[in-house]
């Protein structure tokens, strides 16, 4: 080997950078736990008297235990009785006009204090983990999304930066930061237990502008869509908790502690709809950006390769259930599921494809040898 080779060798992985890479990341993992352990804080010792507030507005607006009738009496002697009218409950599931809960801290100060505590944390392991990505990107020139262990980490923070953003702009979305820090920290376990790559060079087919555009934008849509999964998974939860508050039933201590706290079902509904139907077009734009990396790459733009069958498919749920919110007037418990569906595709488009099937798509050294290593 000449000098001039050995330097080319050296310049193409940057063994200093790809370690830093990996200590960023680590270090991420444990203040994300510390994290974890603040909204947990938040949620166990934030108020616990919030329970009465949902049932309460439910009596209200189904009439029953309303206030008594008002007796005013007249200037002239005599009394007019005053009656309160009745608010009905609408019956269409996550339609009922209650209010939102008071958040994860139960609407006290000390639970509120834990609250900054987690988000704070929060911040400080997404600007590690976002750190390690970078550090992983220089480390070879290229964009950080080569393999599936580089995708888990960068969707990671993607999807920690997303709920940043939302708390940015004054969303009051603190509710999903404990399932969502839950989730990333599985998410990096899996990345760096099972998944992990050695920093390298990409394939010749993958060393395209093509990368940075179609990759980019299907790791945001995931991130997004995840995001509208679990706003859909905590609104079956509330549902059926409103459900068993109107019909007289009595919380246990599960929902007197956590569903009370979290938005109504119906804006948990909204949230789950929006978010949805905010990135759908993106996705639409990352499989036809797909198409056009392929004909490039491959000579073709479609070919039925598992990875473009299952992100069509994807496309049709995700499709469907906007459909059906818009046409046929579904919401609440149907339209939730419908999207939960449409989220386990995207999933299995990503672990399940890339795992159980080979294609064009397979580039990252899975398959057998990630089930090996996971003891299958």
């Amino acid at each position: 080997m000449t000098f001039a080779d050995a330097s080319d060798l050296a310049a193409a992985t940057n063994e200093n950078l790809a370690n830093l890479s990996n200590t960023l990341i680590y270090s991420a993992m444990a203040v994300y736990t510390l994290a974890f352990l603040a909204y947990i804080a938040e949620w166990t010792f934030g108020s616990r008297s919030k329970v009465g507030r949902t049932a309460a507005a439910l009596t209200d607006r189904s009439g029953a235990g309303a206030a008594p009738a008002v007796t005013v009496n007249k200037a002239g002697g005599g009394t007019t009785v005053l009656e309160r009218p009745k608010v009905t409950v609408r019956a269409a599931a996550g339609s009922r006009d209650v209010p939102d809960g008071p958040g994860a801290h139960g609407g006290d100060e000390q639970g509120d204090l834990y609250g900054r505590i987690a988000v704070s944390l929060t911040v400080l392991a997404f600007l590690l983990e976002f750190g390690g990505v970078l550090a992983r990107a220089l480390s070879v020139q290229r964009a950080p999304w080569g393999n599936m262990y580089e995708f888990n980490i960068t969707f990671s923070t993607v999807a920690v930066g997303v709920y940043l953003g939302l708390l940015a702009l004054r969303k009051n979305v603190r509710w999903i930061g404990l399932f969502l820090i839950t989730s990333v920290l599985l998410d990096l376990g899996i990345a760096v237990k099972i998944l992990y790559t050695a920093s390298d060079q990409l394939v010749p087919a993958l060393d395209s502008y093509w990368l940075y555009i179609h990759v980019s934008t299907a790791i945001f849509c995931g991130a997004v869509f995840y995001l509208g999964a679990v706003g859909a998974i905590l609104y079956l939860f509330k549902d059926s908790y409103e459900n068993k508050l109107a019909g007289g039933g009595k919380p246990g201590s599960f929902a007197n502690s956590v569903l009370d706290r979290l938005p109504s079902a119906a804006s948990l509904d909204k949230f789950s709809y929006r978010i949805n139907a905010a990135v759908f077009p993106l996705w639409t734009f990352t499989i036809i950006a797909g198409s056009i990396w392929a004909g490039d790459a491959w000579g073709r733009y479609w070919g039925w390769d598992p990875k473009e069958t299952w992100s069509f498919i994807t496309w049709v749920a995700y499709a469907g259930y906007l459909h059906a919110r818009a046409t046929a007037g579904w919401k609440g418990r149907k339209a939730a599921w419908l999207a939960l569906f449409a989220f386990a595709t995207w999933l299995f488009n990503y672990y399940g494809v890339n795992i159980l099937f080979s294609g064009k798509h397979s580039y990252a050294d899975v398959g057998l040898g990630v089930l090996r290593s996971a003891g299958f």
